[in-house]
């Protein structure tokens, strides 16, 4: 059997961190394997709700979703940054209707607000992404006391993927969550047997604390496909783009690889299109990049860490931050 030239060059990509993450192997997949351009797709009188969208891939999304047709759905906790991107949104081409919520995916009490503001208002949801957050190089911890990374990429959206699944079941829809390859660095700590998912102040490191929160991001992503059948769940990593995130974050990472960098509409590609795409050629708890499905782990000692019982913990720990009852 012959096997096709894109699954060999996708292979070696792969196989490697430097040529799978830059813009090389974005332009080398999308040329081989021919993807669906973006433009293709029609999202009228799809609901999408995206966090996040006032900058970076998250703003991308939302110019690619609007193009579609979506309906928008856009979460952030700067109004007016919201305001200003519903008036840009406005002036392309596009028939969604766009609503703006204000939320603070770190703080509990604002995200619980967020979600009964859009049960209210909206009868069903397609599509939730899941993208809000940021790499901080200083400790800190929010209002309900949890690490303010952990809070803002894991507990935030657990709580809101849980308020909205109603919403979600009636449409049959898709969650889609932004990860970060940085994850892959990061085993899974198990929260029963002395690990945490938050550092402490006297041993923070940012980039850490960001790839623990990625790596959780991705379980509980397999955990909620395994829970929740009405929903498909998928995760994905955007390579390295070159974002205000990374470029505020991440200096001398961006000085040193800005050659390398996709654009932030390369980054989102996949994300749209994990957002777009009808039929998904993967089961419900997928992790993507570049429109393929990857392993969760690079690295054996993350491998050895991902067990059942950390899993479980995981999950009751994510129930009790988050307030929710045992049964959630």
């Amino acid at each position: 059997m012959t096997i096709p030239v894109s699954r060999i060059a996708d292979a070696l990509l792969e196989g490697s961190i430097a040529g799978s993450f830059s813009r090389a192997g974005y332009e080398t997949r999308s040329r081989l394997e021919h993807w669906t351009p973006l433009t293709n797709y029609d999202m009228t009188a799809k609901t999408v709700v995206v966090t996040g969208p006032t900058s970076g891939l998250g703003k991308e999304l939302a110019y690619i979703l609007r193009r579609a047709n979506a309906n928008l759905v856009l979460v952030a906790r700067n109004q007016e940054k919201l305001d200003a991107l519903g008036k840009e949104l406005s002036s392309v081409a596009g028939n969604g209707a766009i609503t703006k919520v204000v939320a603070d995916m770190g703080n509990l009490a604002s995200v619980r607000t967020a979600c009964n503001e859009v049960i209210s208002t909206i009868s069903a949801i397609d599509v939730m992404v899941h993208n809000a957050g940021a790499l901080s190089k200083i400790f800190s911890q929010t209002d309900d006391g949890v690490e303010s990374t952990v809070a803002s990429h894991v507990v935030g959206p657990f709580l809101m993927t849980t308020m909205l699944l109603p919403l979600l079941r009636k449409a049959h829809g898709r969650v889609v969550t932004v990860s970060s390859g940085g994850m892959y660095a990061a085993p899974l700590p198990h929260l029963r047997q002395g690990g945490s998912l938050e550092m402490s102040s006297a041993k923070f490191d940012g980039t850490r604390q960001y790839a623990l929160a990625k790596r959780a991001q991705v379980t509980l992503n397999e955990m909620w496909a395994t829970r929740e059948t009405e929903v498909e769940f998928h995760a994905m990593h955007p390579g390295w783009a070159d974002t205000p995130g990374v470029q505020e974050a991440l200096p001398t990472f961006r000085k040193v690889t800005k050659a390398l960098l996709r654009t932030p509409a390369q980054g989102a590609d996949t994300i749209a299109w994990l957002a777009m795409e009808p039929q998904l050629p993967a089961n419900s708890g997928s992790f993507w990049c570049d429109r393929s499905t990857r392993s969760l782990h690079r690295l054996p000692t993350t491998k050895r860490s991902d067990t059942q019982s950390a899993r479980d913990a995981l999950w009751s720990w994510c129930v009790d931050a988050a307030g929710l009852s045992t049964t959630a």
